[in-house]
């Protein structure tokens, strides 16, 4: 019989156990490494443990999982097509994103389900409230204001919700241990008592954890090993739209994102996300190129704006916004090398519109062409976007999803498209014209006018 003595401190570099908290480890010397964990001590009078027979690989036959569907098509997209029974999933962000609301809004879609609403920040009239303000029937949500582990996990199990929301994990504590709430000790004890739960009951649980002023999910490296789903809810607190972004997926892809506006009554999808990084103008403007970006399985119009003025100080600056700053000094590397242009007495300044970040390589040309824009005062060719890498010796390389680029472009009305060679399943996408050039200098060419 499994019975708990007492708890004991661990050292998580090398194992090192202790009755009290120490500083320094005496084994490995890390500082600060020792976590406190409850102690589990087997009786000598209990029976050997029963070995199972394991069973091959081939000849098991895979049981098809039916995924829970919000109805909130970015969410289940994010998630893979929807939540999976018993599975936990975790939700971090930046205060104030918008996380609650998400969760409240989850539970509305599934009230058939009597979810459980689990709040160890507020109380229910702050939850009720915040329903009420965002027109959200709560009729069929349960709420549970409640902190200790051992109280919800009997909760779950008497009820047997069809979803639990946790909000925070970082709120709750064992009494089996006698630290802080938010604790490492205390965190990952909470989360594996939520995940053996939910493998043994198959309800699906969703843990709200808080992020670190780096952006990173609070608490132990290792509650994103116990979890099934990590998604990350990110958003500028000077823009309304919020991206949804799966970290990790058991069930699913993790290059999916989702898109939504806050608006007066919630979280809001957005069907077009690439009108939200466009802006509309009558006229062509210097330092202005549109780049078609892939994130996840979809495709992305975005605008790059790019500003180049004599230097006024020793030494010229690079600032980008919303694309790396590294990349950008390689590309006017390229730009300065094999197209002679003098960069070096310029101060550049890069923005992504909308407060987007751009990770993607095919974004290159679509850079280049906002510098040489700026720089020249020559504006871009109207209507049209840029797409393609740019290697080192100033060639335009192939990037992946050019299909879906290039349908996004025909969808929002452009009529033009400067891109690399690719063969001539690209040549007619619509009505669009497209040119396909093998180096940086050609495509400039056609691109600034």
């Amino acid at each position: 019989m499994l019975m708990k003595t007492r708890s004991v401190f661990v050292c998580q570099e090398c194992g090192h156990r202790s009755l009290k908290w120490l500083g320094k480890c005496p084994s490995c010397g890390g500082w600060g490494t020792f976590v406190e964990e409850p102690e589990l001590n087997q009786d000598s009078s209990s029976p050997q443990t029963k070995a199972y027979e394991p069973v091959p690989l081939a000849e098991s036959v895979p049981s098809s999982v039916e995924r829970l569907r919000s109805g909130i098509s970015e969410f289940d997209r994010v998630m893979g097509g929807g939540i999976v029974p018993g599975s936990v999933t975790v939700i971090g962000g930046d205060p104030g994103v918008g996380k609650s609301t998400l969760m409240l809004q989850l539970c509305a879609r599934f009230a058939e389900k009597k979810p459980l609403y689990v709040t160890g920040e507020e109380s229910l009239e702050q939850l009720r409230y915040r329903a009420k303000r965002l027109e959200i029937e709560s009729q069929g949500i349960f709420g549970l204001t409640e902190q200790t582990i051992e109280h919800i996990t009997a909760t779950i199990e008497q009820y047997t919700p069809g979803l639990v929301v946790i909000d925070s994990i970082q709120t709750l504590y064992s009494s089996e241990l006698e630290s802080l709430p938010g604790s490492i000790g205390q965190v990952r004890y909470c989360a594996d008592q939520l995940v053996r739960l939910a493998k043994r009951t198959g309800v699906p649980i969703v843990l709200v954890g808080h992020v670190t002023k780096e952006g990173m999910l609070a608490g132990p490296k290792v509650l994103e090993h116990m979890v099934d789903v990590v998604i990350q809810f990110e958003g500028e607190g000077n823009y309304a739209y919020r991206i949804l972004r799966a970290i990790k997926n058991r069930y699913g892809s993790t290059n999916e994102i989702g898109i939504f506006e806050m608006g007066t009554k919630g979280l809001v999808e957005v069907r077009n996300p690439s009108a939200l990084f466009l802006t509309t103008r009558t006229r062509p403007e210097t330092g202005v190129a549109v780049a078609a970006t892939i994130e996840g399985s979809r495709a992305l119009l975005v605008e790059i704006q790019a500003l180049v003025v004599s230097s006024g100080y020793g030494m010229s600056q690079r600032v980008a916004t919303g694309f790396d700053t590294k990349r950008l000094q390689m590309l006017l590397a390229v730009l300065e090398r094999h197209l002679g242009l003098d960069f070096l007495h310029c101060d550049v300044f890069l923005n992504v519109a909308g407060g987007f970040r751009i990770d993607d390589p095919g974004a290159d040309l679509a850079v280049c062409a906002a510098l040489v824009s700026s720089l020249q005062n020559r504006p871009v060719m109207d209507r049209t976007v840029a797409i393609g890498e740019v290697s080192l010796t100033g060639e335009l390389r192939q990037v992946a999803g050019m299909e879906q680029r290039l349908k996004e472009a025909s969808k929002l009305g452009f009529e033009t498209i400067v891109m690399p060679p690719g063969g001539s399943q690209w040549s007619a996408q619509g009505e669009l014209v497209v040119h396909s050039v093998s180096h940086l200098g050609e495509a400039i060419a056609l691109l600034v006018q």
